[in-house]
This record gives structure tokens, C-alpha cells and sequence, in this order.
């Protein structure tokens, strides 16, 4: 019992310092370059995407020996006011309170579906409309923000960032706001969209020296786009649309007409990776709109469904690669990508790779954009004629919705989603998820006017060929083990891999499940239930923490 009042007042001098500490810096944004090690600082944990831990204490042997550290429910509701861990004490954490709305928006319980950071021993955990600050080595509360919505799309939150003292996150009716990471007080709020035009945010903000960068989601016929904010102010520097949207703007000959671009879609609402060398910020940009009508655009419809590189300085477009020309299947690229330096044809090469939702596997050159691999990895994708010689799929037409029905793989959900992949570089694999299906689509509304964003069409499914777990040589797109998930089922649980050669994620049975990140083999398992976000690791007290989420649950795991 001593050990933990020592270590929760460790944790709350971090979390609230007192008299004379008020300068006391949390996160430096030069921090944000190291490796990931014992603390999570960004969404992927560093710059890179990889979700690759150097901690070493669970390793292919130890792995067995995993159990329960703490448990705590994050739901309020639930809570009522006391501390979610049953055999703590009733919490006396007082709720801060912001937001623009009345109180009166009837919000859904929690899910936790992104990265919680781990700065100095201190978790934060996001849901819509919710913040908290909790003890890593305990699970206990230190302080908890609460932000009255105006409405909008409660699906998820990604995460928060944090910028020396500002933890900064969106909220569902689009407002970037900034609280002191250190007591969860208020600092400023700025709005980053329209929610009268039904954008709504779940993004995990990127800090990158003085430039915080965020995203929007948005089903309607509206356009997508990046921007980047000041931190400490939350002024805005620059906007980066993701479809033209003035006359001459790149792009635009790949659209019927600058209106149709003006109103294509391409949200940007997962999170992307940095490279400091280049100072590109790589992201993916999601689907065009109308989603399921492509009659009305016909063309490539650039930049959506990219892999696209900006100039953090500036804004600016340095190159894109697109992975689904003229999509009309709501397959958005939004994926996070992964950076690797590797090897190619026996010569060293600066890469980026993504398994996109479309079933198709690519690494390109990051200083470029120059295609090096296209590979399907979906065993039973069947919307591509070919590829192009640009390296992007060729869609067949034929594979669009249409009014008898076409039989279409995989399913609107994709081979994968947004969950995050990870990639060893000891190992030279890239893991992801593969949800394979069928369903056949048709066209309800042949009019675009009747099928703005994701409508004007239904689609059924009608089977499943498996869901499994892959690992992907990133030099030639191959297959290089998969483990088939008994039962198929989609799977939500994003991945982590460690340099001692472990893969961790989750089989969509509610088993959270470790892997020999070499050949695939089996090595420990645990019933929890589905989890629902990436799974995470981070030090505390000299003892290495397995973290995971299930719904309004998280669960940390230790050795014994």
C-alpha cells in the first residue's frame, strides 16, 4: 500500500505541479523524435507509424507470465462519480467542464478507439466529449475534462496530442481545443469546421514542432482537407484542400468540372506519419463524393483516395500517389502509413507503405511518391482490372453499384480500416488484418442528385471467405506468414510489435493475443472481449505495462 500512495503522488505532482513548478514542461515537441521506448507520445507512439516498442522485459518467453495489473472502467455514467477501479476508494476528482453546447445533446457511452499517451507516468485517455488524466502504474483518476457538445457524429475519438504543456484534441462538433495537460484546466478553443454543414472530427491531432495538424470527417458532398494550428494560440498558419478548389489548382483535370471538385470529398481523418529529414507529413486522404455515384465525376478524382506528402512548413503539396482511382466504393485511403528505410534491389531507400482498405498492399519512394510495390493482399478483392502503369489499380466498371446488383469484394468495411498496422524492422514485416467478404451492391438511385455522400445504394452481403492476420514483406508485397482467425468476423484491434520480435493485437472473438512476430506462431492469449483500439506498451516504475481497450474498459497487463 505504500508503493502505490508513493507512486499516485508521483503521478499527481506530474499531472498538477505545485507552487514553483508552473513552468514545468510535460512535452517537449523535440521529444516527439525519439524512438518509441517507455513512453507513448503521438498517436503511432513516434513519427514512424511503425507502432515498434524497444522494450524488452516481455519477450517470447516472458509473454506467458502476463497478468492483470489493473482494470478501470471509463465510462462516467457507469462511474457516477466514483473511482472506476472497485477496490480504490471513491474518487474526489473534480470534472472541469467547456464546450459551446447547452448540456442537453444526449451523448453514447464511451468507447475508447484510439491511442492514449504515456508522458511521466501519467495516461491520457480520450472518448467523445471526454478527457483523463490517470496514475500509469495504478489506473487511478488524477483529473477528468468534460466538453458540452453542440452535436455531431459521436463515432470515435483517435487521441490526443501534446505540445510542452497544451494537450490539445478534438471534439465531435469540430473544435481543436487545448487544456493544461498538467490539471486538465482549459486554455483556449478554436472551431476547425462547420457543424451546420455535418463535418464532425475524430482525428488525433500531430504536433510537429510549432504546427498542430488535424483533420475532419464528413459523409455529405463536402470537401476534405488539412490544417495546421498554432499551439499555443490555436491561430490558424494553413489549409490544405484535399480536391481543387479554385480554378488552375492540380487536380482539377481529373474532375468533370471544378464544382464537382469543390464538392469531392477526400476527408482526412486518421492520423498520418512525419519524416523530419524531408519535413513531409504523409497521409492518406479518404473517399469521393457522391461515394456510390461515380456517373457524375467521372475521372480520377485527385487527391482522394492518396497517400499524399505536404510540406509541414508551408502546406504544400511535395507529390501523391494514388491507391483507388475514381473509387465508388467508399474504400477511403485514410489508413495510417508506415515509414521504412530499406532496402531495394540491393540499394538503401527512403519508403512509405500502406495496406489500403481496398485490398491492395503499396510501398512508394517517401522522397518522391514513385511507385516500388503493388500487391493485392485481400485473397478475394475483386474490383481491379489490372494496374496501371503508375502503379495504381485499374477499377473495373463493372464493379460499381448498379440496379440488378454487382457482385463486389471486399465489403464497404474494406479488407482493412482505420485500425493501425505496425511494421518490425529486425523482421522486415508489415502486419495487418484481413477481412475478406462478398456483397453485392446496387444502385437504388441513378440520379446523383439522390445519392449525395454515401447514399443511393444498398448493399447486401452475402458471405464470408476468411479473416486472418498476415505479415507482409514490404520489399515485394508477398505474404510471408498468415494465421486464420477461426469463425471469421471483422476484426477492430489495431497492432504493436516490439524488438523482441512480438506482434500483439486482437482476434475479433475477445481474445487479445500474441504472435512470434517471425513465423506466426501462437504464444499467449487472454479473454477480454474485442478490443478497440491499437493495443500499446510504455514503462512505469522500471516494469514494462501491456495496454489495452475494450469498449469503455482499459486493461494494463505486467509481468508477474
Amino acid at each position: 500500500m505504500k508503493k502505490l500512495t508513493l507512486t499516485l503522488s508521483a503521478a499527481l505532482m506530474a499531472a498538477a505541479p505545485a507552487l514553483g513548478q508552473t513552468q514545468q514542461v510535460v512535452l517537449s515537441p523535440e521529444s516527439l523524435t525519439s524512438p518509441l521506448a517507455g513512453e507513448w507520445l503521438s498517436y503511432s507512439g513516434d513519427y514512424t507509424g511503425k507502432r515498434y516498442s524497444l522494450l524488452e522485459q516481455i519477450d517470447k518467453h516472458t509473454v506467458k507470465q502476463l497478468t492483470l495489473a489493473w482494470a478501470v472502467r471509463m465510462n462516467p455514467d457507469i462511474r457516477s462519480g466514483s473511482n472506476s477501479n472497485p477496490f480504490a476508494p471513491p474518487s474526489t476528482v473534480k470534472t472541469e467542464v467547456g464546450g459551446e453546447g447547452g448540456g442537453d445533446f444526449r451523448i453514447p457511452p464511451p468507447t475508447i478507439k484510439g491511442a492514449v499517451l504515456q508522458v511521466n507516468g501519467v495516461l491520457y485517455v480520450t472518448a467523445p466529449d471526454h478527457v483523463w488524466a490517470l496514475d500509469a502504474a495504478t489506473g487511478e483518476e488524477l483529473w477528468h475534462f468534460f466538453w458540452k457538445t453542440r452535436g455531431g457524429t459521436h463515432i470515435g475519438n483517435r487521441g490526443a496530442a501534446i505540445w510542452n504543456n497544451n494537450l490539445l484534441f478534438e471534439t465531435p462538433d469540430n473544435y481543436l481545443v487545448a487544456l493544461d495537460a498538467r490539471n486538465g484546466t482549459e486554455l483556449w478553443h478554436t472551431p476547425i469546421a462547420s457543424l451546420e454543414e455535418q463535418y464532425f472530427s475524430t482525428m488525433s491531432p500531430i504536433v510537429i514542432g510549432n504546427h498542430v495538424l488535424v483533420g475532419t470527417g464528413n459523409d455529405l458532398d463536402s470537401p476534405g482537407f488539412l490544417q495546421s494550428f498554432d499551439p499555443a494560440t490555436g491561430e490558424l498558419q494553413w489549409i490544405f484542400n484535399t480536391t481543387p478548389q479554385n480554378p488552375g489548382d492540380p487536380g482539377l483535370e481529373t474532375w468533370p468540372n471544378l464544382e464537382a471538385a469543390r464538392h469531392g470529398g477526400g476527408q482526412v481523418w486518421i492520423p498520418g506519419v512525419y519524416d523530419p529529414e524531408t519535413d513531409y507529413y504523409i497521409f492518406g486522404s479518404g473517399n469521393p463524393t457522391p461515394g456510390y455515384t461515380g456517373v457524375a465525376r467521372p475521372g480520377d478524382n485527385l487527391f482522394t483516395c492518396s497517400l499524399i506528402a505536404i510540406k509541414v512548413s508551408t502546406g504544400e503539396m511535395a507529390w501523391y500517389f494514388q491507391t483507388s482511382p475514381h473509387d465508388t466504393h467508399d474504400w477511403d485511403s485514410a489508413q495510417t502509413p508506415v515509414l521504412i528505410d530499406g532496402i531495394i534491389d540491393g540499394e538503401p531507400r527512403k519508403l512509405v507503405s500502406t495496406a489500403a482498405r481496398n485490398g491492395y498492399f503499396f510501398t512508394v519512394d517517401r522522397l518522391t511518391g514513385k511507385p516500388i510495390v503493388t500487391r493485392q493482399y485481400g485473397t478475394t478483392s475483386n474490383w481491379s482490372r489490372g494496374i496501371r502503369r503508375n502503379g495504381s489499380p485499374d477499377p473495373n466498371p463493372a464493379k460499381e453499384a448498379t440496379i440488378p446488383g454487382s457482385l463486389v469484394s471486399p465489403v464497404e468495411g474494406g479488407v482493412t480500416n482505420w485500425q493501425p498496422p505496425a511494421y518490425n524492422p529486425d523482421l522486415g514485416l508489415f502486419y495487418t488484418h484481413e477481412n475478406n467478404g462478398f456483397n453485392i451492391l446496387y444502385l437504388t438511385d441513378p440520379d446523383p442528385r439522390g445519392s449525395m455522400g454515401l447514399g443511393g445504394k444498398r448493399a447486401a452481403i452475402v458471405g464470408f471467405d476468411s479473416t486472418a492476420f498476415q505479415a507482409i514483406d514490404y520489399r515485394n508485397g508477398k505474404t510471408i506468414w498468415r494465421h486464420e482467425w477461426p469463425g471469421g468476423g471483422s476484426v477492430g484491434a489495431g497492432i504493436l510489435t516490439t524488438r523482441t520480435g512480438l506482434v500483439f493485437t486482437g482476434d475479433g472473438s475477445g481474445n487479445a493475443v500474441a504472435f512470434d512476430g517471425a513465423n506466426g506462431e501462437l504464444l499467449w492469449h487472454t479473454r477480454i472481449g474485442n478490443i478497440t483500439n491499437g493495443p500499446q506498451t510504455y514503462e512505469v516504475n522500471g516494469r514494462q505495462h501491456l495496454l489495452l481497450a475494450v469498449n469503455d474498459m482499459l486493461y494494463a497487463f505486467t509481468l508477474y
